[in-house]
């Protein structure tokens, strides 16, 4: 088994050498790449150290099985052929090829056979958010079909790239000193604030992240449902978390939906309010599931249902996801 790491050097790329050690991913040979930046730079993985090559166009994928790509939707793009002219699967976590009708968008839990039809040799890792909300509407749908959807996304720092992190630390300490706050990865300051605005804005007002949910949730879920999002940048490190609003055909009971999300694979159900459980972006970091607490009946509506979650978008929402569908393919 033949794998590259596409971005190596980014926030993601990092969590794919993790996520590959942890679940002793079966690799031969390992290649990493990344830009003129990041060339020459060396990680190591599993005792042994690995040089970051140049991505070029050039016959560097002759021979590789399995090609992970995080390195931006411009760059995948220009690539994709490339990665993927000698047979490679690209697994690719931009938003460059999510909508395209002959790239399969894939999210296991949900629907890991479309990665099967794969006719330009690319599979598509949805965005972060959709992930993780889908992972527990899954479970939901085969319940009773959903019909509409109302979400809030409150996404931490890292939902930015690894820059974007330490720029949210950064902040905090220069507000700490009295010196001026330096903002260069958000449209305004994140620390001790909220900004509604993820991604650039739409001409429905909704913004370019906003939609992706409203889009690739169709796609992912083979379903009709319509989703109405406000995504929303919040000042926690690490880790996003969703207030999920569903309307269903048939009313679902509190306990229906506590017992199928429990059973769910990749949920874990963290909800005694009475104990003030619940998750938290703070103890959801670094973990593989989403998790799933304040499961409660809609007072506006007898078929609603309403829940929270919060996830590790750089594991699940992006790294994690896209090995569990490399794993898949090997299955198959």
């Amino acid at each position: 088994m033949k794998v590259a790491i596409v971005g190596a050097s980014g926030a993601v790329g990092q969590e794919f050498l993790r996520v590959l050690a942890e679940r002793d991913f079966p690799i031969d040979e390992l290649l990493l790449f990344g830009s003129e930046r990041s060339a020459g730079t060396k990680y190591a993985f599993r005792g042994k150290e690995y040089e970051v090559k140049l991505l070029q166009h050039n016959d560097d994928f002759k021979g590789v099985d399995i090609a992970f790509a995080s390195a931006g939707a411009g760059t995948s793009k220009e690539f994709a052929d490339t990665i993927t002219k000698h047979g490679a699967v690209m697994i690719d976590n931009s938003s460059a090829f999510r909508m395209d009708a002959d790239v399969p968008l894939v999210v296991p839990e949900c629907n890991a056979a479309d990665a099967l039809n794969r006719p330009r040799g690319i599979i598509a890792n949805p965005n972060c958010t959709t992930i993780m909300m889908v992972v527990t509407l899954q479970p939901l749908e085969q319940l009773s079909h959903i019909r509409r959807i109302h979400v809030s996304s409150y996404q931490s720092a890292s939902g930015a790239g690894a820059a974007a992190m330490a720029e949210l630390q950064q902040q905090y300490q220069e507000i700490v000193e009295g010196r001026p706050v330096t903002v260069k990865k958000f449209p305004h300051q994140l620390a001790y604030n909220v900004i509604p605005q993820i991604d650039v804005f739409q001409d429905n007002g909704y913004t370019k992240e906003e939609m992706k949910m409203y889009n690739e949730t169709r796609k992912i879920m083979h379903s009709d449902v319509c989703c109405s999002a406000t995504c929303v940048r919040v000042s926690s490190l690490r880790a996003h978390s969703e207030s999920v609003w569903i309307e269903t055909e048939r009313p679902i009971s509190v306990a229906e939906a506590q017992q199928a999300l429990a059973a769910a694979p990749g949920v874990t159900l963290v909800d005694d309010p009475a104990h003030l459980v619940y998750p938290m972006p703070l103890e959801t970091a670094g973990k593989d599931d989403v998790f799933v607490g304040r499961v409660r009946k809609d007072l506006a509506n007898e078929c609603g249902l309403t829940y929270w979650l919060s996830g590790d978008q750089i594991r699940k929402g992006a790294a994690l996801n896209a090995v569990q569908i490399a794993e898949y393919l090997i299955k198959r």
